[in-house]
């Protein structure tokens, strides 16, 4: 009998299980064979042995209060044959029970110690080699391990990518292993997740379209989602659909087949460069994670035929009756793997712990400059445009620069190639630049992130575009649970530097929300590490892909730019035809938290702004000096994050009072965060803000209600500085009699 729900002592069970059950299965349709070499089986078990150990080790750390995290690997360990089958050069992001993969890999690097890895990060220490005491991650750099946590199925988009980067390098003649292929492993409830189910459609439309995708799915069917139970042959029905997908099928009771398996998917992706999916029955020998007490919604019988199939035990009895070793020497080998764990896991109590904000901070992102690093040419003199530019033409020329002079540079999304956007900002790139740097993607935006993810970890220079900025939402997670997180979790040993081109904001006429007319960029001011750029005319936007592409190919950054699409064809500032609003290259490279200022001499007023509230800004501005003898500056923040606080200061400092102007929704919008600057840095004079309504934008002439105007920025201003202390007249000179 088992003891009721208890994880620590059912993991011990299991090891009793093990050390006892070593002979021959009674029943002999229960005895399976090993036909490979009994070296590499012995190896196998060894591997299997030792994360049994350490599941025990992460309960018994987490009982004695030196552990924290114990989700566990029981029962899932016949991954291990993939751990042998593939190498640290095939990119690989693993299920968090694939602890027998990442041990198993380990032998391909003979100086990396896994089972020290993993007890170092079950402690939460400094010094594991994964997160660096951040999370408890399968990880590892050097053995080619991409650190996933357990968000449901978030990593298949990468995957997709990086098996899409693979094959677009060697295209493009940049460097890349010629038969590397990407493993990505999930669970059985994980495949019913839209991420998941995205990417395996992106991957079959690849293929249909002859391009290459040497991907090897592995969904881990142990039958649970938690406590939610997957139909009998849901998994069989659900990936038969799948086009394009070739299958494979295992049960984990018997690795030798599983190893055959395994052999022939990992073959069939390596030779034919297509996708592949092993199905890989197995059992949880455990509830769900340490807190979850599985007899709540498993029966007896079941538990105890979960552990009848226990894939450890299993392996062993094939061993033992092939002749490839003896029970005294399984039981030998047993012995060293409890000793090996124990003793790491004792050094891991002592290990030091991250001690400081900044030394968990420090992994968000690290400040690599490398000297390596491709970098954009800073133009020393006025550009070759020598006419001045709509914003849109001022994309398009930042991005025909980036990509003449990055080879790794690629422009994708929908409707950019020859179309050249629905706005027209990429065209003219696909003629110039050709389709295997400027191409169109199917329509799915976690795809088209996910595609940037792997690019990005491959040394490539994605620049992706969101047509919409209301249709990130469908994919946000791939920005703040993947892309941002993959330094946190891997302490700077990854990076997926990205240019994100978001279309968006409001003020596009005859369009309503909020699908086309997007005011809120709530979604993209918290992730930490992001970087989030506003460009308001030509030049602001030549200067900040500069910097962006300076941020990417230098530090790894994220950056994310969102263009206003009601700016990209404006020509004027107040009266038609007056071409004002038109800017010319000034050869800028924009510096990450810098601000640009409209100074007006002896202000009365900052107007702080960004977007489509730096053109209404300076009409306002003009309307308060020429109507109202109101002096006013106007700062366009350009970065939304970080925020340019130390130039935000300084301006403030220099008026009489400060006025935000946002366009976005007044919840959750970025002047929030202006205000809150201003008055950390005990600003003291008056402040005010000035926002959209807290709406969906309506269509037509209904929009003015709702959305900012100029109009209402000249009333609060005028408000605002009837408010402000009146400047104090110099004294006069003294005079002597």
């Amino acid at each position: 009998m088992y003891p009721g729900g208890m994880s620590l002592e059912r993991v011990r069970l299991l090891i009793e299980r093990f050390r006892a059950g070593l002979h021959p299965a009674s029943d002999s349709s229960k005895r399976v064979a090993w036909r490979h070499d009994p070296a590499l089986g012995l190896e196998l078990l060894e591997s299997m042995l030792l994360v049994r150990h350490l599941d025990r080790a992460a309960h018994e750390l987490r009982a004695s209060g030196h552990g924290h995290y114990t989700i566990c690997s029981a029962g899932h360990e016949a991954s291990v044959v993939l751990g042998r089958l593939t190498r640290p050069g095939d990119p690989s992001l693993i299920h968090y029970r694939d602890g027998a993969f990442f041990v198993e890999r380990a032998r391909h690097v003979p100086e990396f110690d896994a089972v020290r890895a993993v007890a170092l990060s079950l402690v939460a220490s400094a010094e594991d080699p994964g997160s660096g005491g951040r999370h408890k991650v399968f990880g590892s750099a050097p053995l080619g391990i991409v650190p996933q946590t357990s968000t449901i199925a978030s990593h298949l988009p990468r995957a997709v990518g990086l098996a899409f980067a693979l094959e677009r390098k060697e295209r493009l003649g940049l460097a890349a292993p010629s038969d590397a292929i990407v493993v990505a492993s999930l669970g059985d409830a994980g495949l019913n997740h839209s991420t998941a189910l995205g990417a395996l459609n992106a991957a079959s439309w690849a293929v249909h379209q002859s391009q290459k995708m040497p991907v090897l799915f592995v969904c881990e069917d142990n039958g649970l989602g938690i406590s939610v139970r997957t139909p009998p042959g849901w998994i069989e029905t659900r990936t038969a659909a799948l086009p394009h997908v070739r299958r494979f099928f295992a049960r984990s009771v018997d690795l030798d087949a599983t190893y055959r398996a395994a052999e022939g998917a990992v073959r069939y992706c390596r030779t034919t460069r297509r996708p592949a999916l092993l199905h890989l029955e197995c059992v949880r020998l455990l509830g769900h994670a340490g807190s979850d007490v599985d007899t709540a919604y498993r029966t007896p019988a079941e538990i105890e035929a979960a552990l009848a199939a226990d894939p450890v035990l299993w392996h062993a009895r094939a061993l033992l009756e092939s002749g490839c070793a003896t029970a005294a020497e399984l039981l030998a080998l047993d012995q060293r793997a409890a000793e090996r764990v124990d003793a790491e896991a004792e050094r891991a109590k002592e290990r030091p712990r991250l001690t400081s904000r900044s030394a968990v901070l420090a992994a968000l992102h690290p400040d690599r400059k490398r000297d390596d690093a491709p970098r954009a040419r800073v133009a020393s003199s006025p550009p070759r445009s020598h006419g001045p530019l709509t914003l849109a033409q001022g994309i398009q020329r930042a991005l025909g620069e980036i990509l003449e002079q990055h080879p790794s540079a690629l422009v994708f999304g929908e409707d950019v190639a020859k179309k050249g956007g629905v706005y027209g900002v990429t065209k003219g790139l696909y003629d110039r630049f050709g389709p295997l740097r400027v191409f169109n993607t199917l329509l799915d935006e976690q795809t088209i992130l996910g595609l940037a993810l792997g690019a990005g970890q491959l040394g490539l220079l994605p620049i992706p575009e969101i047509q919409y900025l209301a249709y990130l939402h469908n994919a946000e997670d791939q920005l703040r649970g993947e892309a941002a997180t993959l330094p946190f979790f891997s302490r700077g040993a990854y990076e997926n530097p990205m240019i994100v081109r978001i279309a968006g904001l409001a003020y596009q006429k005859g369009f309503g929300g909020h699908f086309h007319n997007d005011n809120s960029l709530a979604v993209l001011r918290d992730i930490p590490g992001l970087v989030v750029a506003v460009p308001a005319r030509a030049d602001d936007a030549l200067a900040l892909y500069r910097g962006a592409t300076e941020l990417a190919l230098r530090d790894g950054r994220v950056v994310v730019i969102v263009e206003p699409i009601a700016l990209y064809h404006r020509r004027d500032l107040v009266t038609d035809g007056d071409g004002r609003y038109l800017a010319a290259d000034t050869g800028e490279t924009a510096e990450l938290g810098r601000a640009r200022v409209y100074a007006e001499p002896d202000a009365d007023l900052l107007l702080v702004t960004y977007g489509n509230g730096v053109g209404m800004s300076l009409r306002a501005a003009e309307e308060l000096r020429g109507m109202h003898g109101v002096r006013a500056s106007v700062l366009d923040l350009r970065f939304i994050v970080p925020l340019p606080e130390a130039d935000l200061l300084a301006a403030a400092r220099a008026a009489r009072a400060v006025l935000v102007v946002d366009e976005c929704r007044r919840s959750g919008s970025p002047s929030e965060a202006v205000l809150a600057a201003l008055v950390d840095a005990a600003y003291d004079g008056p402040l005010a803000r000035v926002t959209s309504a807290d709406c969906f934008i309506p269509l037509g002439e209904a929009a003015e209600h709702v959305l900012l105007g100029v109009a209402e920025i000249v009333a609060a201003a005028r408000a605002l500085v009837a408010r402000a202390p009146t400047p104090a007249l110099a004294p006069l000179a003294s005079t002597s009699a």
